[in-house]
């Protein structure tokens, strides 16, 4: 028999609708906050019915919810939080919630209703659904070695999370570093030293972009008809597909305005719009992938014509200079870079997934931990029904 199953054995449930629970209660807000009375730093977060936890601050002291343990359930959004502090309830849309400890674990809730409420996705009021959900309410000192194991998974998942996160940081500075170095003005020229006999044909040259390639504004796709041609902007690819492409060949992508730091490589036909230019790349001087490469060093926030929305001419990005090795050296730097971003790209990849399958161990444990098989005590619209035995009773 498993560490869960003995835990379970014999455990005596009641199963009530969280609206019939008197020892949950809802707690009123002393203030809301409008959104934009958010600071972004403050005394106390806010918590409103977002998906981010915390959505801002503020030093309003007559709005504060006390130090205690509350669910805040987002009434549109059905988002669920667990809140252990002081706060400040921001905007329309929450019910905070609050348990008496002495019958109900506040964080043994949170578990269950993330277990019983059943999601509907839409944009409305749910607060009546999640009243009538139903939960089990087993032995307070049960609850307890529940949320202790649950939690353990929580705090494993959230540590993994914090970790991948700065495994992949220090992978992506590395890259950077490398990246950096092999594209610099004394590598290049001592590399192309090592690997050539006749320095003057295979000097490192300093070009500025364009001495190498013309740059070429984008169009709107909205006159063209839907087709297999990927669009994008200065975000990137864009969820559209049109029947005709901007050009066909190797290039780089660089933002007009928005996003300027996203530079892009791209080898098979597209569309551009007009937030992004495209780059007719003089391929006897320069490798489209080597232009890319040098490109991401650039600072091209430190180029903007416009603190307020990032944007960059093309008179100011035909300056930039690059510095252009003979072409057998820049194929070797694609390929020691190209090498680096597959690695960067795996830990990437491997982030998700083992978050992924960790939250799905989790919620695993946490099905398992609140299935109560046996000596089930049913509790509907305040009526006790004791001593009632479900055998194989499916509920979830």
């Amino acid at each position: 028999m498993s560490k869960i199953d003995e835990l379970l054995k014999n455990e005596k449930v009641e199963w009530k609708k969280l609206g019939d629970i008197k020892e949950i209660m809802v707690i009123s807000p002393k203030k809301k906050l409008n959104r934009k009375e958010y600071l972004d730093e403050g005394i106390y977060p806010v918590i409103d019915q977002g998906q981010s936890f915390i959505v801002g601050y503020t030093n309003d002291t007559n709005a504060v919810f006390e130090n205690n343990k509350y669910i805040v359930f987002g009434d549109h959004t059905e988002s669920l939080k667990y809140v252990d502090f002081p706060f400040v309830q921001g905007a329309d849309g929450i019910k905070v919630l609050k348990t008496d400890e002495k019958y109900i674990n506040s964080r043994y809730l949170y578990h269950a209703i993330l277990n019983f409420y059943e999601i509907t996705g839409e944009y409305k009021r749910h607060f009546s659904l999640l009243k009538k959900t139903e939960i089990p309410i087993p032995s307070l000192e049960t609850q307890e070695k529940i949320v202790e194991i649950l939690d353990k998974f929580i705090n494993y998942v959230t540590n993994l999370q914090s970790e991948l996160q700065a495994e992949l940081q220090a992978r992506n500075k590395q890259y950077e570093y490398y990246r950096d170095m092999l594209l610099s003005e004394e590598y290049l020229k001592k590399i192309s030293e090592k690997f050539v006999d006749y320095k003057e044909e295979y000097e490192v040259k300093k070009f500025t972009i364009e001495d190498i390639a013309k740059i070429k504004n984008g169009k709107d796709w909205k006159t063209l008809g839907k087709g297999n041609t990927p669009v994008y902007g200065s975000g990137g690819k864009m969820d559209i597909c049109v029947n005709e492409h901007s050009y066909n060949k190797p290039t780089v992508l660089i933002p007009r305005k928005g996003s300027i730091e996203n530079i892009f490589y791209v080898d098979e036909p597209f569309w551009n719009v007009d937030t992004i230019y495209y780059t007719e790349i003089d391929e006897t001087k320069i490798k489209p992938k080597y232009f890319y490469y040098f490109m991401k060093t650039i600072d091209l926030k430190s180029l903007s014509t416009n603190s307020t929305r990032p944007s960059l001419t093309q008179s100011i990005l035909n300056k930039i200079e690059i510095n252009v090795p003979p072409i057998a050296i820049q194929n070797k730097v694609v390929e020691v870079l190209d090498k680096f971003q597959s690695l960067l790209s795996d830990t990437q990849g491997l982030l998700p997934e083992e978050i992924e399958q960790r939250q799905k161990q989790y919620e695993y444990y946490r099905e398992k931990l609140l299935t109560f098989d046996e000596n089930v005590v049913r509790i509907e619209s305040n009526r006790i029904e004791s001593n009632r035995i479900e055998s194989n009773r499916i509920e979830y």
